[in-house]
């Protein structure tokens, strides 16, 4: 067995020490055994250990670009998909070459990417085949001033990325020069914010600005702030990101930047993680703010990028106003001005969201195939991006082109790292073909990604209960309503287990709980009916059937309407929905039965 052996300390060795490790480690050999295995993971590999220069095999434009350029950060789920990719290059390697034994020390002291990903390996791999043993923790001997910046001196010389990640800044903090440990902590954290790596940007952030001075240094110590902020909202800490932008405002930072800061105060209160701190209406006011200030930058090209960025943002806040028209206005101001003004090739990335959000307000109001040349476009110009793949695909499948939509979530699958979208739009594609396995299949491998996709287990645990399985739809609606207990589909869904294992009272008390969150569910009211019959009450199951009815005519609601009006004795009106259930669905032979043996009025 292999054995080996990583130092978690984010703090010492950066971000994904311990994935760092291993690529260093199992990459090499991989190169040699199945290169194809590591043109497979190019891009979670090359993020964790760019020192092994690994080829690039699936590349977006912004890799070309320059910064300045570059204005798409990953999100908040970024290194959850890196861990998945990394997880299955280290599964499918030990698998040919044979088991390891990963001994972890300072695990306590691991940063949350790493984390997150140890977390993945010990939830997908087996074992038997990465052992991970927990090491104790090692203290390290302080030195001088000097000493650390000799260090630190040597692993720039190097010319070597890694350092940069935390080494570096380590011994920089610890050094002589605040002025070179500002430096360090400033490029840790661009790089880690353009990865994605948003927790450790915000600890790279506030390291380097416990070491400045802001009243004199305010150029500086916005542009840390900035960075920090962003890095805090993709983390669900907009409260704090708010407090940076607020001071930013309180220090008088120049014009540019206070534009920047009211964009992203109001982006920020459109897209709060909590929906109920949500405010679209002082965000309007924000985003005004911005406008207003980028309307009168001097240079026309800059002008030109600023303000249709803010435009664009306007757009949004409109959209999360429903005004779905001003906000198409707005997008569409912000093309014309990119397109007059902007350079002939200059952000590229800038012009295809804009564009991407046209297609995506067009399809909001009703116009799909007027949403899709902007999207062929925006893959057209970006092939290596997998997100416009998924929207070109829900947009197709909504067309009723489905084939052309699996296509599109099946090359996002290609393109991007491991994630959960176009698995799980594939599977309700293959759900509504009649394929269930396959459905199965997909929406088991969305929760083995993310085991927190509440809708895969809204879906899964209805195609379960469709094949007979009812403890393990059971099972995925209690496991999907420990994450979201007021969730209406999976109670239902719940309600709906229950009532076929027997447990009608468990069964009631389910429904009962969905239809208070969710009073017009027609599924919900059908099937507390249909358990209202089962438990021998007529009366209500009449009645909520009735009221299904009215929100859906279901032939299936129908149907069990009728058959409780007909113990009821009212054959007739009985008669008369299983009259209209025939209409709606002629090839139902329950349906036919049924009417064949009531008795003619």
């Amino acid at each position: 067995m292999n054995l080996l052996s990583a130092d978690a300390d984010g703090r010492l060795h950066g971000v994904y020490a311990v994935a760092a490790t291993l690529a260093h480690a199992l990459v090499p050999v991989a190169m040699e055994r199945h290169p194809e295995l590591v043109a497979a993971h190019d891009v979670e590999l090359r993020a964790v250990a760019p020192d092994l220069h690994v080829p690039a095999r699936r590349q977006s434009i912004a890799a070309q670009l320059a910064k300045s350029e570059r204005i798409l950060i990953p999100g908040s789920r970024h290194t959850l998909r890196i861990a998945n990719g990394l997880a299955e290059f280290v599964r499918d390697h030990l698998a040919a070459v044979g088991p390891m034994t990963l001994t972890v020390t300072n695990a306590d002291r691991a940063d949350a990417a790493d984390r997150e990903f140890l977390e993945v390996v010990e939830r997908r791999l087996d074992g038997s085949l990465l052992e991970i043993v927990k090491g104790d923790a090692s203290p390290y001997e302080p030195l001088a001033p000097e000493e650390h910046d000799r260090l630190a001196d040597e692993l720039e010389e190097s010319g070597l990325i890694r350092p940069q990640f935390g080494e570096i800044t380590f011994h920089r903090e610890r050094g002589s020069d605040r002025e070179l440990a500002v430096k360090a902590l400033w490029g840790a954290m661009s790089r880690c914010l353009m990865e994605g790596f948003h927790h450790a940007t915000a600890d790279f952030g506030e390291r380097a600005l416990a070491l400045l001075d802001p009243g004199a240094e305010v150029e500086t110590w916005w542009r840390i702030s900035y960075g920090t902020a962003l890095a805090y909202s993709a983390t669900d800490r907009e409260d704090a990101a708010r407090a940076l932008f607020d001071e930013a405002r309180r220090r008088g930072v120049e014009p540019k930047a206070r534009a920047t800061a009211a964009y992203a105060t109001a982006m920020s209160l459109v897209r709060h993680h909590v929906p109920a701190r949500r405010d679209p209406e002082e965000a309007m006011a924000w985003i005004n703010e911005a406008i207003t200030i980028t309307s009168l930058l001097p240079d026309r090209r800059e002008r030109a990028f600023h303000l249709s960025f803010d435009l664009n943002g306007a757009a949004l806040v409109q959209t999360r106003r429903d005004r779905l028209d001003t906000a198409l206005e707005l997008v569409e101001e912000a093309i014309a001005l990119a397109d007059r003004d902007l350079g002939e090739g200059e952000h590229p990335i800038h012009r295809l969201v804009l564009r991407a959000n046209r297609a995506s307000l067009l399809t909001m109001m009703g116009d799909p195939e007027g949403a899709l040349p902007d999207l062929d476009a925006a893959i057209s110009a970006d092939p290596g991006y997998p997100d416009y793949y998924i929207e070109r695909g829900n947009l197709l499948n909504r067309l009723g082109r489905t084939d052309e939509a699996v296509a599109d979530y099946e090359t996002a699958m290609r393109v991007g790292l491991p994630f959960p979208e176009p698995y799980y739009n594939r599977a309700e594609i293959r759900f509504a073909a009649g394929d269930l396995e396959g459905a199965l299949t997909d929406l088991g491998y969305v929760l083995e990604l993310d085991p927190e996709f509440v809708d895969a287990y809204i879906n899964r645990s209805g195609i379960w209960a469709a094949l007979g399985e009812y403890e393990k739809a059971r099972a995925d609606a209690v496991r999907g309503l420990e994450l979201d207990p007021r969730n209406a589909y999976l109670l239902s869904a719940l309600g709906q287990a229950e009532a076929a294992t027997g447990r009608q009272a468990e069964a009631w008390k389910a429904f009962e709980a969905a239809l208070e969150i969710d009073p017009r569910s027609a599924a919900t009211l059908a099937s507390r009916g249909a358990l209202a019959y089962e438990t021998g009450d007529l009366e209500a199951a009449v009645a909520d059937l009735g009221r299904a009815i009215e929100l859906e005519e279901n032939p299936t609601f129908l149907f069990n309407r009728a058959v409780a009006l007909r113990d009821l004795g009212r054959t007739e009106t009985a008669r008369f929905d299983l009259a209209r259930a025939a209409e709606l669905d002629p090839e139902d032979a329950d349906v036919r039965k049924a009417l064949e043996e009531l008795e003619p009025i």
